[in-house]
């Protein structure tokens, strides 16, 4: 018997934009609900207002640092997460730094 997937039970809807204001949250937030999205995904700004929208939701709520280009200090970077968290992301999508991986620095 062949299985059914569910994959917007995979999928993060996604806003990045750095013009996205409180009604674009709002609208990607409505989406995923609309489409039972596993989370939605946003810039740390947007975290706390995303959460508002989702509050009686099981869509969760991720927060990329070092976006777009992942050049930021490590600790900058920490910080940055420290606070996505503390605002109540559930999940961190975090952008390497590509320079310093080309140049065999993974530490």
């Amino acid at each position: 018997m062949k299985q059914s997937i569910e994959l917007n039970k995979y999928i993060d809807h996604t806003l990045l934009k750095p013009t996205a204001g409180a009604k674009d949250i709002e609208k990607l937030c409505n989406e995923a609900r609309e489409n039972e999205f596993k989370a939605v995904c946003v810039n740390p700004i947007n975290v706390i207002l995303a959460k508002k929208f989702l509050a009686d939701s099981d869509i969760s709520v991720a927060a990329v640092i070092g976006f777009p280009l992942g050049e930021n200090r490590s600790d900058v970077k920490a910080f940055e997460a420290k606070s996505a968290v503390e605002d109540g992301a559930d999940e961190l999508d975090m952008v390497i730094s590509i320079s310093r991986l080309i140049d065999g620095d993974i530490e």
